[in-house]
């Protein structure tokens, strides 16, 4: 069964987010549970997409594992099932997590190894992406001669990210921090990119999310290197000069661009509906991500 938006009433919520729903357990715990909601252009869909939720749940949970030894991250390895009532538990089954209550970091740093979405528009129009100048010549959806750092100012809810550059990330958080941002998130990104690599994956981009603890310790945190955060090709029908197809929700974005082009829609709530097959294809592609980049079935 899909879930659109949890009703959790043992915690008190503290907010929705596109995606996730948000609890507060105690003081210093939260819990985050990962609807089957999806946000398209920055604006929440009306349908579910089934599954989506445990996908995102577990893939971020085995790249938290994998990256363990980078940087800490929020989880706490306490079970949900255990700080809600019983009669919620089927809710967070699979796609809930307990964390750490961090002092989030509002700016959201990408990491992009390909030239592909916004940066390859910026590349045509200026040469650079986010203000970082890139050699002449490159073409739609090649790799960069090393990852490269964009991060992003986090938005309100239905609102797009600004792209911004390093020195505005710095006078917004201060320098030494956003330097430590910057390493790690290269860092990240270069171990997850070798293993998906050896998994017939490129991971084009991804963003990554940053909050501090109470001894202002960084932390990873919200979801990471998820088929929502992260752009994930094929590597066998990889091709320089062509858009690559995408393990997330590309069959989604394609049928708005296309509900767009018509006049239909104009990228603001409300979404219009999703016909079953877009819905039943998006989904296959979220297990398929899952299974090929972990090697594991959706449990």
């Amino acid at each position: 069964m899909a879930l659109y938006q949890s009703t959790l009433t043992s915690l008190p919520l503290l907010g929705r987010g596109k995606v996730r729903d948000n609890y507060a357990v105690g003081d210093d715990k939260i819990l985050i549970v990962t609807t089957d909601r999806l946000s398209a252009f920055d604006v929440v869909m009306n349908e579910p997409i089934p599954d989506k939720g445990k996908v995102l749940n577990q893939m971020a949970n085995f790249w938290f594992a994998q990256l363990a030894e980078v940087v800490p991250n929020h989880l706490t390895g306490i079970a949900p099932e255990t700080v809600v009532a019983a009669n919620e538990i089927a809710q967070v089954q699979g796609r809930a997590v307990v964390a750490k209550r961090l002092k989030p970091i509002l700016v959201e740093a990408v990491v992009r190894g390909y030239l592909i979405g916004s940066g390859w528009k910026d590349y045509q129009e200026t040469g650079a992406v986010c203000g970082i100048q890139l050699p002449v010549g490159l073409q739609l959806a090649q790799k960069l001669p090393e990852p490269i750092f964009t991060p992003a100012a986090k938005a309100d809810l239905g609102e797009h990210d600004e792209n911004i550059s390093l020195a505005d990330m710095v006078s917004r958080i201060g320098q030494p921090l956003a330097e430590q941002i910057r390493r790690i998130s290269i860092e990240l990104y270069t171990k997850a990119a070798d293993f998906a690599a050896q998994h017939g994956i490129i991971i084009a981009d991804t963003k990554f999310e940053f909050g501090l603890d109470e001894q202002g310790v960084l932390h990873l945190m919200d979801e990471v290197l998820t088929a929502d955060s992260s752009r994930y090709w094929p590597a066998d029908s990889y091709q320089v000069g062509i858009s690559p197809p995408s393990f997330d929700k590309q069959f989604v974005r394609d049928y708005l661009e296309d509900v767009c082009a018509q006049g239909h829609w104009n990228k603001t709530a409300p979404a219009p509906a999703l016909p079953a097959e877009i819905i039943e294809k998006t989904a296959d592609k979220y297990r398929e991500a899952l299974q090929r980049i972990t090697g594991r079935t959706l449990v």
